[in-house]
Formats: C-alpha cells, structure tokens, sequence
C-alpha cells in the first residue's frame, strides 16, 4: 500500500498485488525528498523523467503537487498497465506518459526532450557498472536541462561522492538519494 503524501491527491491510497515485487520509496523517505525540491522548483512548470518507475509511486506524488509533464519508463508490462489504469483511477492520466520500456535502452541515446527533474529508483542490487552507465547515459544524452537535477535513489551503502557532477547524498533511513547536476564549464 502506498500514499500520496501532499498535493491535491493528499492521503489517496493505492494497493500493488500481492505478488509485484516491488520497494515503493517510504512515505518518510517521500516527504524528505519532497521537502528537499519543492523549495527549488515550481512543480507546475517542471518536466520530469522518472526511470524504473516501479509501480509509479513518484509519479502520482509529482502528479499531485502539480507537474503536468511526467514521462514514466517501467520495463515490466503488468506495472506500465496498473501504473495506466491507477492514472485513470486518480484522473491524472493527461498529466504521465508511460512508456514501457528498459531504462538502460531509454536513455542510451541522445534525447529529444530535456527534463528539470531525472529521477532514478533501480534495483538496489544493480552492478555498479550499470550505475556508471546510467549516470552517463543521463547526464550525456541531452535528458538534463541546464539548471536540471538527476536525483537516484540507492542503498546507502554506496557513495557516488568522486563522480564529478556529483553534488550531495541525503539519507533516509535506508534509502538515499544522490543527487547530480551538469559540470559547469
């Protein structure tokens, strides 16, 4: 069961089956994120990229505080339908676009589109090669606008600290997140 924490969906519960095998970020984890960018951004004019969307828990929260333009990457069929059919359920499916598809084959080439807000949920046991990858992929294939943010989340075992558009780590129980910005030349 997940929340949606604030916005004009506040308190709207959705329920995952049983047998998705899925980690919705904590609504604690949520609302210090939250609390994090929504000093930074003004949800209604900001484009967002939510990589391995899961069940689409970030989608629905950035959805309700008032971003209009989420694009949803999810590779597993049966969670692209119950993210479409929960859009429909909450009436905000003009708001996300899902897109079924492997986020490493999303973001290996250049971008058309450019988003304020890239945020990346993978599996926490995911090689750290694949995470390299993804962090080039995103921050070198046009996907971040030029104040734009990659935010990860990642067990707080790792630290991404040495890469160069690193710029924080905030943790959160047992989640992090870690955030990334373009260079500055």
């Amino acid at each position: 069961m997940i929340r949606i924490i604030a916005g004009e969906l506040k308190g709207k519960k959705i329920s995952a089956p049983r047998h998705f095998e899925v980690r919705p970020t904590t609504d604690f984890a949520k609302e210090a994120f939250f609390s994090i960018i929504n000093h930074q951004y003004a949800f209604h004019e900001i484009s967002v990229l939510d990589l391995f969307a899961g069940i689409g828990s970030m989608d629905y929260e950035f959805a309700s505080r008032g971003c209009n333009d989420i694009t949803s990457v999810e590779i597993n069929g049966k969670h692209v339908r119950f993210i479409s059919d929960t859009l429909k359920t909450l009436n905000i499916q003009d708001k996300v676009t899902v897109v079924k598809q492997d986020a490493f084959s999303f973001t290996e080439k250049e971008s058309y589109k450019t988003y304020d807000i890239v945020f990346a949920d993978p599996p926490f046991d995911l090689e750290d090669e694949k995470y390299e990858k993804l962090l080039t992929f995103v921050l070198s294939h046009n996907f971040l606008s030029k104040e734009g943010k990659f935010i990860l989340e990642h067990n707080p075992r790792r630290s991404f600290s040495a890469h160069p558009d690193f710029i924080e780590s905030r943790r959160y129980g047992n989640i992090s997140f870690s955030f990334f910005g373009l260079t500055k030349e």
